[in-house]
């Protein structure tokens, strides 16, 4: 089973049978032909999940997914699909397999760790973490990377259906959220599910990807978003612990998690009272392009306190003038 190349940008590969050497392959990767994928994660993105990083088709030092756009780092060789919380992971997100093959290797057993935190195990050699790898017809290959400990549900040799739960969504390995890394191969040459035949060019999308039904391809957008009595800590929002109940004479803040900012883009942060009152209208252009961001406005309560009622906050990100990206959320003041 062959090691995402996330951190170091150098294949490495094991399988049941023990390590084995990864190979520079130069040969063009075949066509989509009738080979499609279906959506490993039980979620919908964009909704409960997001796709973080892509592909990276820059040849040299830089990144850039298929559209040239920032969504990727160097030497990524595959998609990462992100759950927005720890709490999201933890409730328990299953993998399946993205088309019928058979298993060729397995790992279990490794912490939901992330990496850069206390207690973080050595990876080297294991950064997919607990992982599946399946063999497909015509030398296609899926593999399935950072899955939670002890959810593997496939041994080597099984062969599975499209869909077949493979495991749940973890943090083992190389990773520091909760993410599934998925690498495509075609005769051992990882592909882009969005652009199979370029791999090292970047542009207008091709009109053939891989996938079964549509998906389109990323640009940014809003993960998570909440109603807090202060500027909440940037790991409570990742943790998904971050939201808190209003209280009528403390703060009123409005939080939100976005993905794949780019400089110039625009957060907006507004929230209407329980007459559909302005309450709040906060924009703020972004001055760098960040994979993840964090912003939150808030205004301190009014003399009395905030009057009862339902309160509906909007966190959305604007790129050129567009949304590409909205969140809406409400909460009830007593």
């Amino acid at each position: 089973m062959q090691e995402s190349t996330q951190a170091t940008g150098r294949a490495r590969s094991w399988t049941a049978l023990g390590l084995v050497l990864g190979l520079t392959l130069t040969v063009c990767p075949k066509g989509a032909g009738a080979f499609e994928l279906a959506f490993p994660v039980a979620c919908t993105p964009g909704d409960d999940c997001y796709l973080q990083n892509l592909f990276d088709h820059d040849p040299g030092p830089g990144a850039q997914d298929a559209a040239c756009g920032p969504l990727a780092y160097d030497g990524h060789d595959g998609t990462d699909i992100a759950l927005p919380t720890l709490a999201a992971q933890q409730a328990g997100v299953e993998v399946r397999a993205a088309a019928a093959g058979i298993v060729q290797g397995a790992r279990d057993g490794m912490e939901d760790i992330p990496q850069g935190t206390d207690g973080a195990p050595d990876v080297a050699d294991r950064e997919c973490g607990n992982g599946v790898l399946i063999t497909h017809e015509d030398g296609w290959e899926t593999q399935y990377c950072h899955m939670a400990r002890g959810s593997i549900a496939v041994a080597q040799g099984d062969q599975v259906k499209v869909g077949d739960v493979l495991g749940r969504v973890g943090l083992s390995g190389q990773t520091e959220f909760p993410h599934l890394h998925l690498t495509v191969r075609t005769d051992g040459q990882e592909v882009d599910p969005f652009a199979p035949d370029a791999p090292s060019t970047c542009g207008a999308l091709p009109a053939t990807d891989l996938w079964a039904v549509p998906l389109p391809l990323p640009q940014g957008g809003v993960t998570n978003a909440g109603f807090a009595t202060a500027v909440p800590e940037y790991d409570a929002v990742r943790a998904g612990t971050a939201a808190v109940a209003p209280v009528p004479d403390q703060p009123l803040v409005l939080f939100g998690l976005f993905f794949g900012g780019r400089e110039g883009d625009e957060v907006q942060i507004s929230i209407l009272g329980p007459s559909g009152e302005e309450v709040l209208d906060h924009s703020e252009p972004l001055d760098r392009t960040q994979a993840l961001l964090f912003r939150a406005a808030g205004l301190r309560a009014p003399q009395g306190g905030w009057p009862a009622g339902n309160y509906r906050g909007t966190v959305t990100l604007v790129r050129n003038g567009a949304e590409i990206g909205r969140q809406e959320i409400t909460t009830d003041m007593p």
